[in-house]
């Protein structure tokens, strides 16, 4: 009986990976299909992937060393991870800004990609705006997205059994040596947003954080999907 228990969970266990190499097998067929446009953060970057995120972490390593940089395939979007990331503040992490303008696009697109998270935000108030990202068209006009709580993105930090945010996706999961002390593991989010003017070109971007709570939005990748 024993044999038979371990047998079946054996199997259970090798059926799920099979499972979840043909879904990534899947994404990564679809991505590679559409026509991705890698926006470039670093000439806004301010904060390292493998260095410290905020100031609260003196005695082991809390970062995102673990994520892959490149060209990596996320919750079927292709994204290009540089080395450093934006970093916006909030009323705890006062030593970052609260805005950064002109994320150069310079195109027409159908959907913008963003991966991202938050600092400071796992006590945060469920439907909270946090910050927003701006989009600026070539005719003068621009549209806010705003960024919610628990909807499009969460706190980087999360416990195993953690919902995702309703509205947004999870898109990658890894851990650090300061969470996994504290017994929680890290991950990013993947907001989608469709373009209202696809034949309209996008000039820029702008990414700004309210400053009105703890919450520190940071976005690590944007990707442009042209039509």
């Amino acid at each position: 009986m024993q044999r038979l228990l371990l047998a079946t969970g054996v199997c259970c266990v090798l059926g799920a990976a099979v499972v979840w190499a043909d879904d990534k097998k899947n994404a990564e067929k679809k991505a590679a299909d559409k026509k991705w446009v890698f926006l470039d953060l670093q000439p806004q970057a301010n904060q390292k992937l493998k260095e410290n995120f905020h100031y609260e972490c003196p005695n082991a390593p809390n970062s995102l060393g673990e994520l892959p940089t490149g060209e990596q395939t996320l919750a079927g979007v292709k994204f290009k991870i540089g080395e450093s990331c934006i970093q916006l503040g909030s009323k705890r992490l006062t030593d970052k800004p609260d805005k950064v303008e002109g994320i150069k696009v310079d195109k027409k697109l159908s959907k913008l990609h963003f991966l991202h998270a938050a600092g400071f935000a796992l006590e945060l108030a469920e439907d909270t705006v946090v910050g927003e990202y701006t989009v600026n068209w070539d005719d003068g006009n621009s549209v806010s997205i705003p960024l919610v709580s628990g909807k499009d993105l969460l706190d980087w930090w999360y416990k195993e059994d953690a919902p995702g945010p309703t509205r947004g996706k999870v898109a990658w999961k890894g851990e650090n040596e300061f969470a996994k002390g504290m017994d929680y593991k890290i991950r990013l989010y993947l907001t989608t947003w469709e373009n209202t003017k696809p034949d309209k070109k996008v000039v820029s971007i702008d990414f700004s954080s309210t400053m009105e709570t703890d919450c520190a939005p940071f976005c690590v990748a944007m990707t442009a999907e042209e039509k």
